[in-house]
């Protein structure tokens, strides 16, 4: 005789966060990429369009990586922004009114993504944990179940 059982009966663990290296890898690969394409597509010069971005790209490394990583991602992003989406390219400075408030928007786009991963897998821990109530009408050992 063939007995059924459903796959997803177990526990399922909260996913680990990606190592700290290789989301800083993510990120000089992947800030390098779209700051070269959006140099392309869109001229050198567009600081704006750049920083929104990598701040996009630092939200979604923020996704998978521990909070530790997020000043380095925020870093590595800035790097790329200032050293090539800015003229003169392949040039860092540091211009304090500009360069502090992109730094904070890497950085609190990266810790955005991780508290929101971190949330959405504590959510789903809880409903793992949550017992279940029978669907309406169903009757127990004690009796049917009002909901």
């Amino acid at each position: 005789m063939i007995e059924w059982k459903p796959l997803g009966a177990g526990a399922r663990p909260v996913p680990q966060p990606v190592a700290t290296p290789l989301v800083w890898a993510g990120a000089g690969v992947g800030a390098l990429l779209l700051v070269a394409l959006l140099n392309t597509v869109a001229g050198p010069g567009r600081p704006d369009l750049a920083l929104a971005a990598l701040s996009l790209l630092a939200a979604v490394l923020g996704l998978c990586a521990r909070f530790t990583a997020a000043p380095g991602t925020a870093v590595l992003c800035w790097l790329f922004l200032n050293g090539f989406a800015i003229p003169p390219a392949g040039v860092l400075t540091w211009t304090g009114h500009r360069d502090t408030p992109w730094l904070v928007c890497l950085c609190t786009a990266a810790l955005v993504g991780t508290g929101l991963a971190r949330l959405v897998h504590a959510r789903a821990a809880y409903r793992r944990l949550a017992p279940a109530r029978p669907g309406p009408g169903v009757r127990g050992a004690d009796g049917p179940y009002e909901t």
